[in-house]
This record gives structure tokens, sequence and C-alpha cells, in this order.
């Protein structure tokens, strides 16, 4: 019974234990290993660090200098142009949702600052060849714009400025530079926007010209039209033709009626009704001119409009009185637009904004011995813990399956040495 229960106890031991134990084994088996190889790994972690900092120390020292820019408000071209002004700004919002994809002026000035035009310029007036030791380089010019880019910081921030930062070993060289390249900046910006405008005026110059060209036609083509039917303003004429023509009728109807009262009183054989026949016979063929045109010289100015032909010569009027108008309003669109698209050829102003000037720096910007301290004392460390970490792996290996240990150096010593053991000559 006393075994029976022996048993029980034994088989009913609490699991906790059983899944503590290979844990509890793996930290004690690591610090035991720590333990063992305590000094190896302290004095590779110290030699490491030690090492690394004072080389830290004995690198060159470099210094940053930044200036920061800001882009200048430009005048917009149809600021003072009423009707265009208005219709800009009513697109405006479609503007705005359409500049997401697109590049900013920022964008703009961190290409210009990239560019070879710019770096060539930058080696070229420091001396960048000699600098940094590539003058007798077959692609020295390349090799420079890699150190000088590598020394290099351009950023937009998020405030809208942009910021320059150069490095060199000298803090009022590394100053002049940044100032440099913003001078490069506001040159090349500025030549890039004379050469735009000098686009737009050009294009906007030729429009003009045109324009001239189509407002004598137009004119000449009204002025043709008026001296052939005496069309000088057609509204005002017609209404004219119109109340002559009413005046003509009521007094043909008057006429008409004193002719009829003649008859009945004198005869018809009466002078007097013969000279009222005569009167309503000249006053029927004046309405028939007004009718039709005919009968007139064609040298006189014609002050009353045909009724026949009102309708077609009203027409051809009005069309060619409408591209006159047409040409006029082109050119009141166009006379500011090429003015003022001479005046930005013309313009000489900064193209950016320095908001802080480049200074000596007065403390080293690199190497920072600190960074360098940290990292060389984390990574020995992970180093050392390797090491240790296979040694004693491989001991293990060789005393559990010296087989597997022995293919395993083998493998090691062959791709790596290009030797190989075989495993007789090991016998």
């Amino acid at each position: 019974m006393d075994n029976i229960e022996n048993k029980n106890t034994s088989n009913t031991s609490p699991a906790p234990n059983d899944a503590a134990g290979p844990l509890g084994v793996s930290l004690l088996n690591f610090l035991e290993v720590i333990t063992h190889w305590r000094r190896f790994i302290v004095w590779f972690i110290l030699v490491c660090t030690i090492f690394t900092t004072v080389v830290a120390l004995f690198m060159p020292r470099w210094y940053k200098s930044t200036s920061s820019v800001f882009p200048a408000e430009q005048a917009d071209l149809f600021s003072g142009l009423e009707g265009v002004g208005s219709l800009v700004k009513s697109f405006s919002s479609t503007k705005k949702l359409a500049s997401f994809g697109e590049p900013t002026e920022l964008d703009r000035y961190v290409a210009i600052l990239k560019s070879n035009t710019v770096m060539d310029s930058v080696i070229s007036k420091f001396n960048l060849l000699d600098v940094y030791d590539v003058a007798s380089s077959s692609n020295k010019m390349e090799q420079a714009r890699k150190e000088l880019s590598g020394n290099t910081e351009i950023e937009a921030q998020d405030e809208g400025d942009l910021t320059i930062a150069v490095y060199d070993k000298v803090p009022s060289k590394a100053a002049e530079m940044a100032n440099y390249y913003v001078q490069l900046l506001n040159d090349i910006n500025s030549e890039l926007k004379v050469q735009n405008a000098r686009g737009n005026r050009i294009f906007v110059e030729q429009r003009y010209d045109k324009n001239l060209k189509d407002i004598r036609s137009a004119e000449d083509s009204l002025k043709a039209f008026q001296l052939k039917f005496g069309v000088i303003a057609m509204p005002e004429q017609i209404e004219a033709s119109i109340k002559a023509g009413a005046e003509v009728y009521a007094e043909l109807a008057k006429k008409e009626i004193s002719l009829g009262v003649l008859q009945r009183t004198l005869g018809e054989d009466h002078p007097t009704v013969k000279a009222a026949e005569i009167e309503i016979d000249e006053t029927k063929r004046k309405i028939q001119e007004l009718n039709s045109g005919s009968n007139s010289n064609s040298n006189e100015m014609k002050i009353l409009v045909p009724f026949r032909q009102t309708p077609e010569l009203g027409m051809r009027y009005i069309r060619l009185y409408r591209e006159v108008q047409i040409q006029y309003k082109v050119m009141e669109l166009l006379t500011p637009l090429y003015e003022q698209s001479k005046v930005e050829e013309q313009r000489n102003t900064p193209s950016v904004i320095v908001l802080d000037h480049a200074l000596p720096a007065e403390h080293k910007a690199k190497p920072k011995v600190a960074l360098f301290t940290l990292l060389s004392f984390v990574i020995s460390t992970a180093v050392s813990l390797f090491i240790v970490f296979s040694i004693v792996g491989l001991q293990k290996l060789q005393i559990l399956d010296p087989e597997k240990f022995n293919a395993f150096t083998n493998a090691i010593r062959s791709d790596w040495f290009g030797l190989r053991i075989s495993r007789k000559s090991r016998l």
C-alpha cells in the first residue's frame, strides 16, 4: 500500500514545475556560460569600446552651417485685370485640388540645388577637387559630386522654409558654401523665371500683333459696308426710316381723302383734281423708293434704310459691328497682359527670401564620440556573446556528436580555407 501511495504521489506532481524546469535550466546554463567566459567578454567589450572611442577622438572634425530660405511672393499677372482676375479666382479651388499631385515651389528649389550645374559651381569655387582628394581620379567630377552631396543636407521643412546645411572641416568655409548655395539658387531661379516671362511675353506679343491686324481688318470691313450701303448707325437709321415711312403713308392717306373730296365737288377733269392725283402718284413713288431703295445716287449717303433690305443689311451690320467689338474687348485684355509681361521680363528682384544666413559653427557636428562609444559597446557586446556561445555550442557538439562536428568543421575548412581533412587521416 505504501508503495502504491508513493507511486500515485509521484505521478501527480504539479505540472508547473515540469514547465518551469527547462526554462530555469536554460537560464542557469546561460549564466554559467557568461560567468565562465566573463573575462573574455569584459575584455572584448572594453578593448572594442576604447579602440572605437580613441579612433572617434582622432577622426577629423566636421562643422555644420545652415542657411534657411523662403519663397518670395510672386506678383499675379491677372491681379490687376477686371474680369480675368475674377475668372482666375473662380478656379482657385480647382487649382488647389490639382496641386496636391504637382511639385511645389520648394520642390523646384530642391531640384535646382541638387542639379549638376549648382554642384559643379560649388566644386569649382571652393576647389573641392583638391579638398576631397579626387583631382587625380579619372571620374573626378562624379566623385566630387558624390562627396559634396554626402556633405550637404537640403530639406523642405513643414513650416514652408527650405534649409541648406553644409559640412566641412573649416567652420568659415562651411558657412561660405551654404551661403553660396543660396546665391546660386537665387540666380538660377531668377534666370528661369526670366526665361519663363520671356516666353510669356513672346506669346502675348504675337497674340497682341494678331489682334491689331484683326481690328484693322474688322474696321475696314465695317467701313466698306457703311460706304456701300450708307449704314452708319443701323438701329437709329431703321428707327428714322420707320418714322419717315409712317409719315409718308399718313400723308398719302390724307391726299387720297382730299382727292376723293375734290372729285365729288369739282369733278374728275378739274385742274385741281389733276394736281392732287399727281401728288398722290409722287407720294406712292416715294413710298416705293423707301421700300426698294431704287433711284438713289450711289455717291450719296443714305440716311433711310430701304425696308425690303432692312433684315439682310441689319444682320450683316450686326455681324461686322460685333466682330469689331470683340476685337476691342480682346485688345482690352491683351494690352495690360502685354505691358506686364514686359515688366516681368525686365524685373530683377530676388526670387527667394533669406530667413537665416549661414554662420561659422562654434562646435563640431561630427563625429559624435558618445554615439560612437555607445554603438561600439552595444555591437561588441552582441559580437562577444555570439563568439562565446558559438564556441560553447561547438564544444558540446564535439562531445555529443563527433561525426556531425567533424562534418561541420570539414565544410568550414573546405569553403573558407580550401582544406579537406578525411576521416581516415584523422584516425
